[in-house]
């Protein structure tokens, strides 16, 4: 069936299905080595107590059907190993039905983490992870060339993601249409890298050009992505090159890698393909009816896309098959940082030793240069991040976390960078405290060696004690 598949795009296949394996590898071990403080037994937001309140056709998951902390890390350290196998090709060693299998594990598994990991997993990559990842399924592999349609919606999809994001800056922040953004961006981003703020020293006229040219990548170029090629690889090339731009200036974990990962499947790479038989029937016929229901089910996300309400980064369906994106439709213009503290006083005074908590990516010490984590996501600081924009963020979530620092909670202290007590001695009491950071200038720079300038706002959560030792079972 000639008018199906495509044996041009043979090469981009392969490439976009290592790529994907890569991302989910990412996305799972970030699962595996988070989870037990975040959403285990005995996190900060327990699945057992979420599954108890949310049935399982709000949130499918197979943890909806059991959990226990060993059941979990089975699940994510399954999908590591599943992603490393077709990193390494496994699926294309497999018969075609046997392959497309081993595509739907990663996902079913993943989506399980999703949709009970509550406030840690509410980031619009999650949903763009499993999007793509359910048509990776019916990709095919070296049995059958790729199927048009399959390949049409993987450009429909980074088309929606692109697209979004324009439409939500330009309805959104005035800096955005007047081309200032990028004059506070890079200093008050969820999660700075170690250019960041090389970035944010760049001239303002250069700052200028970079907000024209992204309106222009994510308002014009996408429609060149359904144009015939090499004017689409050319426009997918562009994309490409402007995520790596976003990969240096700072951590946004997998959402810039995704969506390259998606434009990679819209280049055709010059290659002589094998020769393979026609597509199975029974495989042109499930690809269709898949195709089918996507297409249909795109009118909720094409129509908040064009809505003057546009809303970021919402899904539609509880398995996540098509979504809505977009990010920074507005921009901070002052960066504010919670710094937690501990102290081993019986009684807290003013001139007491408070110790704070080194985190692994936020800002903390001013002298301390941030570094690049991107794609691993490190969720705890990403929500600190948002704690520090309105205690409202973090009242779910924050109060069990002052409980477990006050336990020296092992599983919690590996999500930090350092704590300031010993294992077996834990702190007596724990505060918060509001900062403002801004990042230092040329001269303070090379005169103190420190990146930020901090300023204390306000109290942030007043000294905390436990009330009684913790019990657990």
């Amino acid at each position: 069936m000639d008018w199906f598949t495509t044996s041009d795009y043979w090469l981009s296949r392969l490439v976009f299905q290592r790529a994907l394996a890569a991302v989910y590898l990412a996305a799972f071990l970030t699962a595996a080595l988070q989870f037990r403080a975040l959403i285990g037994r005995h996190g900060m937001l327990p699945v057992p107590e979420f599954v108890e309140r949310v049935p399982f056709k709000r949130a499918p998951s197979l943890f909806q059907l059991h959990y226990s902390d060993r059941f979990f890390a089975l699940c994510a350290w399954a999908g590591c190993a599943v992603s490393a196998a077709l990193l390494a090709g496994l699926d294309s060693l497999l018969p075609l039905w046997g392959g497309m299998l081993l595509w739907l594990v990663p996902w079913v598994l993943y989506l399980s983490i999703v949709n009970v990991g509550q406030t840690w997993y509410s980031f619009g990559w999650e949903s763009l992870l499993l999007e793509v990842g359910f048509l990776a399924v019916f990709l095919g592999n070296d049995e059958v060339a790729p199927p048009v349609v399959v390949l049409f919606l993987l450009r429909w999809i980074l088309f929606r993601v692109e697209f979004g994001a324009g439409l939500i800056k330009m309805r959104g922040d005035e800096c955005w249409r007047k081309l200032t953004c990028l004059d506070h961006h890079h200093e008050t981003q969820p999660m700075p890298g170690p250019l960041s703020w090389f970035f944010h020293r760049l001239p303002q006229p250069l700052h200028r050009a970079e907000v024209a040219a992204n309106h222009v990548t994510q308002l014009v170029v996408p429609f060149l992505l359904f144009t015939p090629q090499p004017v689409a690889t050319a426009a997918a090339a562009l994309m490409i090159v402007t995520q790596l731009w976003l990969v240096l200036s700072g951590n946004f974990s997998w959402l810039n890698w995704i969506t390259i990962v998606l434009a990679l499947s819209a280049v055709r790479f010059p290659a002589d393909p094998p020769d393979v038989p026609g597509a199975p029937l029974w495989y042109v016929v499930v690809v269709l009816a898949v195709a089918a229901l996507l297409v249909g089910l795109s009118y909720q996300p094409v129509r908040n896309m064009i809505s003057r309400g546009q809303v970021m980064n919402r899904s539609f369906d509880p398995v996540h098959l098509v979504n809505t994106y977009g990010a920074f439709g507005s921009v901070s213009r002052v960066r504010y940082e919670v710094v937690v503290e501990g102290t081993a006083d019986d009684v807290p005074r003013p001139d007491s030793d408070w110790r704070e908590y080194e985190f692994k990516g936020k800002p903390g010490d001013p002298r301390r240069w941030p570094r690049q984590f991107a794609p691993y996501h490190l969720r705890l600081d990403w929500m600190m991040w948002f704690a520090a924009l309105s205690p409202a963020y973090a009242g779910s979530w924050f109060g069990t976390l002052v409980e477990r620092l006050l336990e020296n909670d092992r599983a919690t202290l590996k999500l930090l960078r350092r704590s300031p007590f010993p294992p077996d001695v834990p702190p007596r009491y724990v505060r918060a405290r509001l900062f403002r950071y801004r990042y230092t200038t040329w001269r303070e720079l090379r005169e103190t060696g420190a990146c930020w300038e901090r300023t204390y706002v306000r109290e942030y959560l007043p000294p905390t004690r436990l009330a009684e030792p913790a019990q657990r079972p």
